[in-house]
């Protein structure tokens, strides 16, 4: 078997070997993987945290020892938590934006594999970063990032790329797309009920979970449409003021326990 990790601020992961193939989602700074499979100049990965599958180009590729991907696996890493910082590897620095990995972070420096490279930016602690107040402190700093399909950087997100990352920055690691998610926690059966930091999840005519976003008080909901906004939720969905009509159905809304 052969393992990898994330040495770049985001590399697309494609669904097929192509650079024209769509983008299914992103490997950040930082973050493990297995390679899976290869085809020519192109290798398949699994990454490590969520298990989510696609095609990088081979030269964007890093590989780690095997008992290297065995410890990170077992170990909850600190998240970055600057919109933009920076890892010094080598004699270059190397831009690494808000919820990248820093395995094994003691506080000044990561290590992979043998080397430690300096970080000085802030970090999160997964272990005490665990109440709603966090969560939600956490989801404000990726307002007005972009919309990306795949995307889950501050450069560029989809709403389930922003989910994953709010709540993995606080320690609780999400499937990556929302009908994945939609499986995790408790119901909440009726809008009136919900509590920030609630997941609101959204079908499509055909019943098909395709939208999640973030409840905030007094019937608000935060998003990426278009970029990470907030809206109003009720019992039909999500209501867009600004074009004065509905963009979501609404379909459950789930709690999560961190």
């Amino acid at each position: 078997m052969e393992y990898g990790i994330g040495m770049l601020s985001v590399v697309p992961m494609r669904a097929e070997t192509s650079d024209r193939a769509e983008i299914v989602t992103q490997l950040t700074f930082g973050e493990c993987y297995e390679v899976v499979g290869r085809d020519n100049n192109w290798l398949q990965l699994q990454l490590a945290a969520d298990g989510y599958r696609g095609w990088i180009d081979f030269k964007q590729h890093t590989p780690v020892s095997a008992e290297y991907y065995k410890e990170w696996c077992g170990t909850r890493h600190a998240r970055v938590l600057d919109l933009l910082q920076t890892v010094k590897v080598g004699e270059y620095n190397v831009p690494v934006g808000i919820g990248c990995y820093l395995p094994f972070y003691d506080g000044s420096s990561i290590r992979i594999n043998e080397e430690r490279m300096e970080f000085k930016g802030s970090a999160s602690d997964s272990h005490a970063m665990s109440t709603q107040a966090d969560l939600l402190r956490v989801a404000h700093y990726f307002m007005k990032a972009p919309y990306l399909w795949g995307g889950k950087s501050i450069f560029g997100i989809d709403c389930s790329g922003f989910t994953q990352l709010v709540f993995g920055i606080c320690g609780y690691q999400l499937p990556r797309d929302a009908y994945q998610q939609v499986t995790y926690g408790e119901e909440v059966h009726f809008v009136a009920q919900a509590k920030p930091g609630d997941l609101a999840y959204f079908s499509n005519a055909e019943g098909k979970i395709t939208h999640v976003g973030l409840v905030l008080e007094g019937q608000k909901i935060m998003h990426a449409h278009g970029e990470v906004r907030i809206d109003t939720l009720d019992h039909n969905g999500i209501y867009n003021a600004d074009r004065k009509r509905y963009s979501h159905n609404l379909r459950i809304i789930k709690r999560i326990y961190l």
